[in-house]
């Protein structure tokens, strides 16, 4: 087999196992959104489904597009780098995000809303959560700086839509690069990424009211800081470190 026929049947083995945790999440996700609710013969005293413009429905579209980069950069150093440890991180994220991400798409079909609502901007689901009139304690809120709704509005820029995202400009940097400059700059874009993604979550873990996707947010948090650990030690036995 030549390395070009390796090299594919790789693309085709990693690609299709995302796309099959994808179709398992949104069906695992159906099941797990109405085992949350009441019996479900009973309507009368069934839970509403959230609305369009709530913390659950907001999140869930803001996640999905979030975690839809992660798997995109973790896609493209796989193909930069040949170091296995590498190559190990970026599957795995990539495999838990889209599962995630099947789960959240999963939730808005089954509560019959858009995955991407006009006219709302990205994280205006998180907006007034500092102002005293959201009713949430807020203790758990640490590090939202930037975030909507923390007095400093994030600002959409080179196709960064939310904190924490790559832009095109630093996406095309890391499909130029290879070896370890490719590895170094994964993990710092990554490593922001997540950042970003962890105070989302935390958001959610606050102010959604689905306990389902509350234990999904709550479950991010700790994933995604485990992994910020490891790729810190990553980045130091390069030689570098996390951006500032």
């Amino acid at each position: 087999m030549t390395v070009t026929e390796r090299t594919r049947r790789t693309r085709w083995v990693a690609g299709s196992a995302v796309a099959l945790a994808v179709l398992f999440a949104g069906a695992a996700t159906v099941a797990s959104a109405r085992d949350d609710g009441a019996d479900h013969h009973a309507e009368a005293s069934a839970p509403r489904p959230p609305a369009v413009d709530s913390a659950d429905a907001g999140f869930a579209r803001d996640m999905a597009v979030h975690h839809q980069q992660a798997v995109e950069m973790s896609f493209i150093v796989r193909d930069r780098t040949g170091n296995a440890d590498v190559r190990r991180l970026a599957y795995d994220i990539a495999n838990t995000q889209a599962n995630q991400r099947g789960m959240l798409l999963g939730w808005l079909d089954l509560w019959e809303l858009p995955k991407a609502a006009a006219g709302q901007e990205p994280m205006a689901w998180m907006a007034g959560q500092h102002d005293g009139h959201s009713g949430h304690d807020m203790g758990d809120m640490d590090g939202m700086e930037g975030m909507a709704g923390s007095g400093t509005a994030y600002r959409a820029h080179d196709g960064s839509l939310m904190p924490g995202m790559a832009t095109r400009t630093e996406l095309e940097r890391l499909r130029t690069a290879s070896g370890k400059q490719a590895e170094v700059l994964y993990l710092q874009l990554m490593t922001d990424h997540h950042k970003g993604g962890i105070d989302m979550a935390r958001g959610c873990a606050s102010l959604c009211t689905v306990k389902a996707e509350k234990r999904l947010a709550r479950s991010m948090v700790e994933g995604q800081q485990s992994e910020l650990d490891a790729m810190a030690g990553m980045l130091a036995e390069r030689g570098s470190a996390p951006r500032t």
